[in-house]
């Protein structure tokens, strides 16, 4: 006899059946609950974060991909364009950033409560809500919320996708045509988004569908197959047209990330907690260690949720949320060599899910400490908020500041006949370059999009600048140039740009 949760789960499907009826028989509103917590989402990217963001460098090459008045930025071979297809409805409209920030905030308020929403039945409604006010409250779900970053986006999508392969692996007779249909949905967005996430996504769905028997739908695997691969389809047609295949292009993917191979995150991933975007290579010391106590303590919460759906006969989406959180964890944590917060994010989003049951369980424990229990873990939730806000107040801060810079930098290009039909190289050449209104274009590194020949040769067309940072000398065919002092960019000193005669 199969005796592995897995096997559990299905072995509980009947009782399982039965309580869902009786839960969705009862007066809970989830609609109510979770559209509160989506609300005061929206509402906080748009009163916290909207005002003082400013266009990060990946933002740039996302948005110059659809913009009116854009100059298009290289393209990378890790890159999808997933997230390009979701501003565009915007961005071909209007160049004004704040216009996309604003629509993104409300796109991801909604995107949140229909994650939740596809959960309804499968958890309480209060417990759902707490999961979508845990996740939401993160200072990078806030931070990433209104921007033209595509992880949080998977987040979304995954926890739908992980709810509907829920409600469609119990429908023996295919009677909830919507449940498969968001399925092959949810994870062809994952795919769109971020192919490699969706191949992550889809490993427990999978496993999961061919050994509980009770869940072995052929439907459910094939739509899972068409719907990755359909997310997946521009991603590879463009590597057949553009980047000479779909293994060649994995292959210069792999050397962009640094290569894939064993290779422990885990204190990067804490030390990035303290607000950077990016930690690479993450050799800085822990700055703040208090950023990090609720990433420290998270398995606890997660494991006694596993242990609570047991309890209350929830362990079949509370195990799969945990086992699909850990699996997109995987190649962040234990297959690159830096760190970037915002990666997790689909983990955190279905791990919100048992640690939610967690809390709800402890609030209503029939105990004498009860009263205890439940002021410590308040205690904890409103200090845990206070370090999360307090993060995200000095990420938007610096990412105005950065912005500030980069328009001080373009204006002064600008004010040196740098104008459009204009090119720029060097020193983060592609936010400059977005704002001055020019094309951006690399030598060498990820970005090489043009040869040092090639770029003289257009420098007899039209205006072309190359910014140099620090103690950095200019590249051997710009040595020449005449030199110009610009604004410090950062914290970089003697920030120069050598202009073409």
């Amino acid at each position: 006899m199969q005796s592995s949760p897995l096997a559990l789960a299905g072995r509980q499907e009947a009782r399982f059946r039965a309580a869902l009826r009786l839960h969705d028989a009862t007066p809970e509103r989830p609609g109510l609950w979770i559209g509160l917590v989506a609300l005061a989402f929206t509402a906080a990217q748009l009163v916290l974060v909207v005002p003082g963001l400013g266009l990060g460098w990946d933002e740039t090459v996302y948005l110059s991909q659809v913009g009116p008045d854009a100059t298009t930025a290289y393209f990378s071979a890790p890159r999808a364009r997933g997230v390009s297809f979701l501003v565009a409805p915007v961005a071909a409209l209007t160049s004004s950033v704040l216009a996309v920030r604003v629509y993104l905030a409300v796109l991801s308020g909604a995107a949140l409560f229909l994650a939740l929403w596809v959960w309804r039945g499968l958890l309480p409604a209060p417990v759902l809500a707490l999961a979508g006010g845990l996740f939401s409250s993160l200072w990078i779900t806030l931070f990433y919320g209104p921007q033209i970053m595509p992880n949080l986006w998977v987040a979304f999508a995954a926890l739908a996708t992980v709810g509907c392969f829920l409600r469609a692996a119990r429908d023996g007779r295919h009677r909830d045509p919507w449940a498969f249909a968001g399925v092959g949905f949810g994870i062809a967005c994952v795919a769109l988004l971020r192919p490699g996430d969706a191949a992550w996504l889809g490993l427990p769905l999978v496993a999961a569908a061919l050994y509980v028997r009770a869940w072995r739908r052929p439907l459910l695997l094939a739509v899972l197959a068409l719907g990755a691969l359909l997310g997946a389809a521009p991603w590879l047609v463009e590597a057949q047209l553009h980047y000479g295949g779909v293994l060649t292009r994995l292959e210069r993917a792999g050397e962009i990330q640094g290569g894939l191979g064993w290779s422990l995150a885990f204190d990067d991933q804490a030390k990035a907690l303290v607000g950077r975007s990016l930690c690479r290579p993450c050799t800085i010391g822990w700055e703040h260690p208090v950023t990090a106590v609720w990433w420290l303590l998270l398995p606890l919460p997660v494991i006694a949720g596993v242990i609570a759906a047991v309890r209350v006969r929830r362990l079949a989406p509370v195990l799969m949320a945990t086992l699909a959180g850990l699996s997109l964890s995987v190649p962040y944590l234990l297959l690159i060599d830096y760190a970037a917060p915002r990666f997790l994010l689909p983990a955190y989003a279905l791990l919100a899910l048992p640690v939610a049951l967690c809390l709800y369980r402890l609030f209503r424990a029939r105990t004498p400490w009860r009263p205890a229990i439940v002021l410590v873990v308040v205690l904890g939730l409103v200090g845990h908020v206070a370090v999360q806000a307090a993060v995200l107040r000095d990420a938007v801060r610096r990412s105005g500041a950065a912005a500030g810079a980069v328009a001080d930098v373009a204006d002064e290009l600008n004010r040196l006949g740098v104008r459009p039909p204009c090119v720029v190289s060097g020193h983060d050449a592609v936010r400059v370059a977005y704002r001055a209104g020019c094309d951006s274009r690399q030598v060498g590194g990820h970005d090489g999009s043009i040869t040092a020949r090639g770029l003289v040769e257009v420098a007899d067309r039209r205006p072309v600048a190359v910014l140099v940072a620090g103690d950095e000398r200019p590249p051997a065919y710009a040595r020449d140039w005449p030199e110009h002092a610009l604004p410090d960019w950062s914290s970089s000193r003697n920030y120069r740009a050598y202009l073409a005669p």
